[in-house]
């Protein structure tokens, strides 16, 4: 593998970045988290129409460009450094990861084309109250009813799902787990928003109380499935945490150098220099995880399901260090509601915790080795 960026994917990085600089500046962010809704309508659109982001990965069959989750990394990463307010994680780390790796190709042409667009805000409801991402969480009913399905229960802590127009629903039919697509407007969802510490990133519950849903794929048999989005969803988590932590030590080294105490710089002093040093360490290494684990989902290796986890584990616990460092560097400034270390400090900490936390990613990771 070689993990240098051609030049395509250079210029695809700086597209973006322009882009995000000019459409998701910090104080767009910070407007866009105190809304119902948490995003820019027309920045999501723009993003569809103008730049093709959404359907970067998608084949082109499905209505997408057909690139790689290599350019999938490079938009992540450079999300995660500007803390953009977009649906982009639920839309297409998400929804669109698992629509991919299902067999069914009917619901790839219904559904991929309309993301692909922008014309559709998606995501995937798989956890529920205990805040479990693996099938013996479970617990959602479903029930045959004519040539569709009934759905019965709730879902928690679903990102986006207070503003999206398609639900992907991991449900439990008598014949096992399935996946099922919902529509936002189906009578009997209630969408409720949740309080979180994180405001840049919107999550719901949804109650569902006999709500239609179209299984996706074979009805028992989604699990395979659902498991192979929740790999890629992790490969693109990662890459944003990179982005997020990269941005906390170029914010400690930047002040470290500005700030002056005692005549001189802060950066002089050897405990910020030890600061900064494991800093850099923790966010190379982070670098490494992640390029690998979006090598893995490119060349959908077999190594996916292990390094997917090592680098979900490793970028959580880089990120939150990093994020966690940076307010310390700050000093009593950065503990302020005005500095945006804190931004990122509670993006940090509820990244680590999506899709599970590092402890319980090295725990699949073993298990996937078979240790």
């Amino acid at each position: 593998m070689n993990f240098a960026f051609t030049d395509e994917q250079e210029e695809l990085r700086k597209s973006i970045k322009r882009f995000l600089d000019d459409k998701s500046p910090i104080s767009a962010v910070r407007d866009l988290m105190d809304t119902e809704e948490g995003f820019d309508k027309d920045v999501w659109a723009q993003m569809g129409t103008q730049l093709g982001l959404q359907g970067i990965a998608i084949p082109e069959e499905y209505g997408g460009s057909g690139f790689s989750y290599v350019e999938l990394l490079v938009i992540f990463e450079e999300l995660g450094r500007t803390l953009a307010c977009v649906p982009f994680f639920s839309t297409v780390g998400l929804a669109t990861g698992t629509l991919l790796s299902c067999d069914d190709d009917e619901a790839k042409k219904e559904y991929l084309s309309l993301i692909a667009s922008g014309e559709k805000v998606a995501t995937l409801a798989i956890s529920e109250d205990s805040g479990r991402f693996d099938a013996d969480g479970v617990t959602l009913k479903a029930e045959k009813s004519g040539e569709g399905y009934k759905l019965n229960g709730h879902k928690s802590f679903v990102v986006d799902g207070y503003t999206a127009d398609l639900i992907l629903v991991v449900g439990k039919s008598e014949a096992g787990i399935s996946l099922f697509a919902v529509n936002s407007d189906a009578e009997g969802l209630i969408r409720q928003p949740l309080s979180t510490m994180d405001q840049t990133r919107k999550q719901a519950r949804l109650e569902f109380n006999n709500v239609s849903a179209k299984v996706i794929g074979k009805d028992g048999g989604a699990w395979p499935t659902v498991e192979k989005g929740l790999q890629l969803a992790a490969v693109c988590l990662a890459a944003e945490q990179l982005g997020g932590a990269q941005v906390c030590l170029d914010m400690s080294v930047e002040y470290a150098k500005n700030r002056i105490q005692f005549g001189r710089p802060i950066g002089s002093f050897q405990a910020i220099k030890h600061k900064c040093a494991d800093m850099l360490l923790q966010v190379e290494s982070a670098r490494s995880a992640a390029y690998y684990a979006a090598w893995a989902a490119q060349e959908d290796s077999e190594e996916l399901p292990v390094v997917s986890s090592l680098a979900k584990a490793f970028c959580s616990e880089a990120y939150f260090h990093c994020a966690g460092e940076n307010i310390q560097i700050h000093g009593g400034i950065g503990f302020t509601w005005e500095h945006d270390a804190h931004l990122y400090f509670k993006r940090a900490k509820s990244s680590e915790l999506m899709l599970g936390d590092p402890s319980y990613h090295r725990e699949l990771m073993l298990q996937r080795l078979g240790i």
